[in-house]
C-alpha cells in the first residue's frame, strides 16, 4: 500500500462512510486523513437527501510531512447523528472510562493524551487552537471526558446544526480510545457552541409546552439530531401538563409535544 492511498465511501453518515473505509483499508483512524466531499445535502426543491461521501487518504509514513485533513462544507446540511447521545467508541464492548490516578505532578494520564491526541489531529486539520479537558458528571454509568476547544476562525469545525462537530467527535473518540486502550465517552465543544445551543433548545422546549398548555393541541417540531432531542425530552420530562415524543424515522426523526391525558 503506497503512502498516498485514498478511498471515497459513499454512505447515509460521515460516521458511516469513515467506519466502512477504515474496515476496507484494515486501518485505525489515527492512520487516515478525512476529507467531506459531499455532506448529503438535499435535493432540488428541498426534496430527497443524498446520501454523504467521504474520501480516506493514508497518512504518510512516520517523518514524511503530515497530510492535512480538510473539511469541506456545503450550504443546507441535514446529518443527524444516529445515537441519542452524543457519538463514542467504538463498537466493541468495554468498561466504561475511570479517572485515572493522578500523577504526582497532579496531572492526569487519560486527560493529558485526550488533549495530547486532539491538538495533534487538529494541527494535521491545519487548525491553531488550545485544547483542555476534564471529567464531566457521570451520566448513565459512564464518566464523560469534557472537551474545550478554543481559537480563532473555528466556525468550519462547528459546521450546519454541529455536524462537523459531530464528526471531528467520532473520529477524537476513536483516536483517544485507541491511544489509552480503553472505552472513552468523549463530549467535544468548540468555543461553547453546544451549552449555547443547549439552552437554546430549553428555551424552545419551554415555550412550546406553554403553547401546548394554553391551545390544547399537540406540536410537532422539526427534525432534530438524536442528541437535541434529548435535551427537549430531558427539559419537559417533569412537566405538569405535557408529555414528549419521538416520531418518524431518521434522518427525519422529530419530537410531538402532547397534552398530558
Amino acid at each position: 500500500m503506497n503512502e498516498r492511498t485514498t478511498l471515497e465511501i459513499i454512505a447515509p453518515t460521515v460516521e458511516e462512510a469513515l467506519a466502512q473505509g477504515l474496515a476496507q483499508l484494515g486501518l485505525p483512524a489515527d492512520a487516515v486523513s478525512v476529507e467531506v466531499l459531499d455532506s448529503g445535502n438535499k435535493g432540488p426543491f428541498g426534496l430527497g437527501r443524498r446520501q454523504v461521501r467521504v474520501r480516506l487518504t493514508v497518512n504518510s509514513p512516520e517523518g514524511a510531512e503530515p497530510v492535512k485533513a480538510k473539511v469541506v462544507e456545503k450550504p443546507e446540511k441535514k446529518h443527524e447523528p444516529e445515537a441519542e447521545e452524543s457519538a463514542s467508541v467504538p463498537d466493541k464492548e468495554a468498561e466504561p472510562v475511570k479517572k485515572a490516578e493522578a500523577m504526582p505532578d497532579g496531572h492526569d494520564p487519560v486527560l493529558d493524551k485526550t488533549e495530547s491526541v486532539i491538538s495533534k489531529l487538529l494541527y494535521q486539520m491545519g487548525m491553531q487552537a488550545q485544547v483542555s479537558a476534564h471529567y464531566g458528571e457521570p451520566r448513565d454509568e459512564r464518566r464523560p471526558i469534557m472537551v474545550d476547544i478554543r481559537g480563532q476562525d473555528l466556525g468550519v469545525l462547528i459546521g450546519h446544526r454541529g455536524e462537523t462537530l459531530n464528526a471531528f467527535q467520532y473520529i477524537s473518540s476513536l483516536m483517544v480510545g485507541k491511544a489509552t486502550q480503553q472505552f472513552i465517552h468523549l463530549v467535544v465543544d468548540v468555543e461553547g457552541h453546544r451549552d449555547r445551543r443547549e439552552r437554546q433548545l430549553r428555551q424552545l422546549a419551554r415555550r412550546m409546552a406553554d403553547q401546548v398548555t394554553k391551545t390544547g393541541r399537540k406540536l410537532t417540531l422539526e427534525p432534530m439530531p438524536a442528541a437535541e432531542r434529548r435535551v427537549i425530552h430531558m427539559e419537559l420530562r417533569d412537566h405538569p401538563a405535557v408529555t414528549t415524543q419521538s416520531i418518524g424515522e431518521e434522518p427525519h426523526r422529530k419530537i410531538t409535544i402532547l397534552p398530558k391525558e
